[in-house]
């Protein structure tokens, strides 16, 4: 009787440390692992936050995407107008009209910002993102003058953030093999160079407006000033 009873004992020792290493076990296994083949984890995606999310934003928040590795979860536009298409697309994500009230308020949930608003403002949102020891992705040109430049550059060594412009076409693999013909002297001494555009996507070199125009009702003006 006595050993039935160290048998039972024994045996459901052994079930307890069993199904406490099985659970111990399942608690460490990668959230990637449960989830199959390309499933990223919630924890392993940026959140990200886009300033200036119409037309060039909104394909830059998209590539940031890149079908759900990132979330998109901040939206920020002085032009309700043109954040619209964004809005549509990412609908889980929060919306602005002001980044520093954006910034101050969600600092804590937002890991990196797109900015890709007008040129003018690039260097002061970018600047104060980094700030916050926010990963900045900046469309071009990054600044307005060598001075900006150079206080970004500091700024990312201090914060310890990574930073990128957005230079698509100048990091091409056309521009990149021309570089390599030129430096390899396969192309022998360039002395000119000449260059097309026809501009099909948006108009460029177009006349000083003569008439006053209207403010549209979407769009904060002075925010859009910055």
């Amino acid at each position: 009787m006595d050993n039935n009873k160290s048998e039972t004992s024994n045996s459901r020792r052994n079930f307890i440390k069993t199904t406490a290493l099985a659970a111990a076990g399942f608690i460490i296994v990668p959230r990637h692992v449960l989830g199959g083949r390309g499933f990223l984890a919630p924890s392993d995606r940026l959140s990200v936050a886009g300033v200036g999310v119409g037309g060039k934003g909104e394909s830059d928040l998209t590539g940031v995407f890149n079908g759900g590795k990132s979330d998109i979860s901040f939206l920020c536009d002085v032009d309700d107008r043109r954040a619209a298409a964004s809005v549509k697309r990412f609908p889980k994500a929060k919306y602005y009209k002001d980044y520093r009230e954006m910034l101050d308020k969600e600092a804590k949930s937002i890991d990196a910002v797109v900015v890709s608003t007008p040129d003018h403002n690039h260097a002061m949102i970018a600047m104060a993102a980094m700030q916050l020891g926010k990963h900045v992705y900046v469309q071009k040109p990054l600044t307005h003058d060598i001075y900006e430049a150079r206080m970004l550059t500091e700024a990312a060594k201090k914060y310890k953030i990574v930073s990128q412009m957005g230079n698509q076409g100048g990091s091409g693999e056309g521009v990149r093999k021309l570089q390599d013909w030129f430096d390899e002297g396969i192309i022998g001494k360039v002395h000119t160079v000449y260059c097309w555009t026809d501009r099909p996507v948006w108009p460029q070199g177009i006349q000083w407006p003569t008439a006053q125009g209207t403010m549209p009702k979407e769009l904060d003006w002075d925010l859009w000033l910055g």
